[in-house]
């Protein structure tokens, strides 16, 4: 953990309010980004990450021994996946496209090639079987190690480093394939 991160648990067990905003405006883009990226739908995603900063911030008191980002990108990943039960008993899958992309400083014809080329990561993340699409998104949004993630999906860690292996083996296919079907 980080020095930063520190000293913002320790505002917050104090009950600092500001420290909680600054953990939120610290980590909410990326944790938003996993979000959209494992449920497909950016109104869902915003929930999930409000529902968990909800739950963080009633919490009595925080012992964190590992990275607050990964931390906060499982519990994303846990409410991903309790929206995702709760949706298969009601049999509604419903996809919402509008994912937002920072631009930094591109000039506009980089932000078009930019732009497309999240478009097709995107859609290739999304194709991948959930269990697979987390490991991967858990992986490089979230900063968790394997270890990690094989404790928070309950699994053994060959099986994270089986869906990761298969997940970006999909991914790279599904992005040559779409590289090469451009040109």
């Amino acid at each position: 953990m980080n020095v930063e991160d520190k000293v913002l648990i320790w505002k917050f067990n104090r009950g600092d309010c500001e420290a909680v905003r600054t953990i939120y405006d610290k980590h909410k883009c990326e944790l938003l980004a996993l979000a959209v990226s494992l449920l497909n739908n950016t109104t869902a995603a915003e929930d999930v990450v409000h529902d968990v900063f909800l739950a963080f911030l009633r919490l009595p008191h925080f012992r964190l021994t590992g990275s607050l980002k990964g931390y906060l990108a499982t519990c994303v990943a846990n409410g991903a996946r309790n929206v995702l039960r709760a949706n298969s008993r009601r049999r509604q899958d419903s996809l919402d496209e509008q994912i937002p992309v920072a631009s930094g400083d591109l000039q506009p014809d980089g932000v078009a090639v930019f732009s497309e080329d999240c478009r097709l990561l995107t859609r290739a993340i999304g194709e991948l079987p959930y269990e697979q699409r987390e490991v991967v998104l858990l992986h490089h949004h979230g900063g968790l190690k394997f270890a990690q993630i094989a404790k928070s999906q309950e699994v053994s860690i060959n099986t994270v480093l089986g869906r990761y292996r298969y997940g970006m083996e999909k991914l790279k296919s599904r992005m040559n394939s779409e590289f090469s079907n451009a040109t």
